[in-house]
């Protein structure tokens, strides 16, 4: 097949969408299929253009397997700035679709979501290229936007909405990452058939249980504490006040370090309200090959999802924390898949979200039962090498772009 892939983020940059893309990327090529990637200049550590790629508004390279195009991303470091990226969404989308439109037929334009206006791009780009448009969800926008408070105004909500449900009418198909997902866009489709559930994957030969005591541990001056850490994006989703204020009531307790290890709009925030803690570190993010050590320098991971959540967003961190052999405690909506994914693997605990007392209790409880912590670490990794292998899940792309040519 000859595959279109509109990407908001593909590597070197570090995001975790792109990250999971460039995989599947690589495993499509194996299989045989010329792929031509239409993406970003890498931007997402430190959301301006990294070194190496400044001075032009596309770059291009070939590859083995077909084409790699990268435009400019007019990235926005304040996230709270809704005209702002709005515009710089546009702004991306539209260069993205005017390089994408130039090219050969194809037979599959995939393209992912966030942001949005990347359906309309995949959608222009499918039609220019006679090809069939699959349109990805990795998050439900405005969804996300509207829960976290960013969208307020009724006239702008109800363009979102608008946008969203054009770009799935567009759409031969929409995949997503959870059935809270699924059943959330489907219910905002005219056909539900086309709406399919395929979950992300971990590269579970390369995220493996590790040493606990390893550099990252000796960098940041860790010791032997036992380590409850969140790995990741230190955004507006993450309900991380509530893992400061877990730390607060756990203050007295010199067993336990608690590690924020990423960057993001809610970093700064959040350091001011940690000063005085002397058990909270704040370590930035750390390169894409370091995630293993980074993972497995952790006793415990939180998932901290505020309320709400759950039915448009599932975290990826959350396989990686798995694959890494590590117990985590979710604090997310009741009866989400993300509570049910630890819940049925076995490899941590749910609690509500936005409900710091469970979260300290939970935290408090298992850091002092290691044999526990150990055992669903061990039983989170089962549940990995058995249901998210990133061979398995590039098929299940394959086998549904085949079904869409029929």
């Amino acid at each position: 097949m000859k595959i279109v892939a509109v990407l908001p983020h593909f590597a070197p940059d570090v995001a975790p969408t792109g990250t999971i893309w460039t995989r599947i990327v690589e495993e499509l090529a194996e299989r045989g299929h010329h792929i031509d990637v239409v993406t970003a200049l890498p931007w997402y550590r430190t959301h301006q253009i990294e070194s190496g790629y400044e001075g032009r508004l596309v770059r291009r390279e070939d590859t083995p397997w077909g084409s790699i195009t990268r435009v400019h991303p007019f990235p926005v470091a304040d996230k709270t700035n809704i005209l702002r990226r709005a515009l710089g969404f546009g702004g991306f989308s539209t260069l993205a679709a005017t390089v994408g439109l130039r090219g050969h037929r194809s037979d599959i334009v995939v393209a992912i979501s966030p942001p949005l206006t990347l359906g309309l791009t995949g959608a222009a780009i499918a039609r220019a290229r006679r090809a069939r448009f699959v349109f990805n969800i990795q998050d439900v926008f405005p969804d996300v936007a509207i829960e976290l408070g960013h969208l307020s105004n009724p006239s702008v909500i109800s363009a979102a909405r608008w946008l969203e449900r054009r770009c799935y009418a567009l759409a031969d198909a929409v995949t997503v990452l959870s059935e809270d997902l699924h059943e959330n866009v489907a219910a905002k489709v005219a056909d539900a058939g086309k709406v399919h559930t395929i979950p992300n994957f971990v590269d579970s030969e390369t995220i493996r249980p590790g040493d606990r005591n390893n550099g990252y541990r000796r960098e940041f001056g860790l010791g032997d504490k036992i380590v409850v850490m969140y790995a990741g994006n230190v955004g507006m989703s993450q309900s991380l006040d509530a893992l400061i204020d877990a730390a607060s009531a756990l203050a007295h307790d010199d067993r336990i370090a608690f590690v924020i290890n990423g960057q993001g709009a809610q970093r700064s925030s959040l350091e001011r309200r940690a000063q005085g803690l002397a058990n909270v570190t704040f370590v930035d993010m750390q390169p894409l090959d370091r995630l293993p050590e980074v993972l497995a320098a952790a006793d415990l991971h939180v998932i901290p999802l505020k309320k709400g959540l759950a039915s448009s967003s599932f975290p990826s961190k959350l396989y990686s924390i798995l694959a890494s052999g590590r117990p985590v405690v979710a604090s997310v909506d009741e009866g989400s898949d993300i509570a049910t994914v630890v819940e049925r693997s076995g490899a941590g605990v749910a609690v509500a979200p936005d409900d710091p007392e469970s979260l300290t209790k939970a935290i408090d409880r298992l850091t002092r039962e290691p044999a526990e912590l150990q055992r669903m670490g061990e039983s989170g990794r089962r549940f990995i090498e058995n249901h998210a292998s990133p061979a398995a899940i590039a098929a299940r792309y394959e086998e549904l772009f085949e079904s869409l040519l029929v």
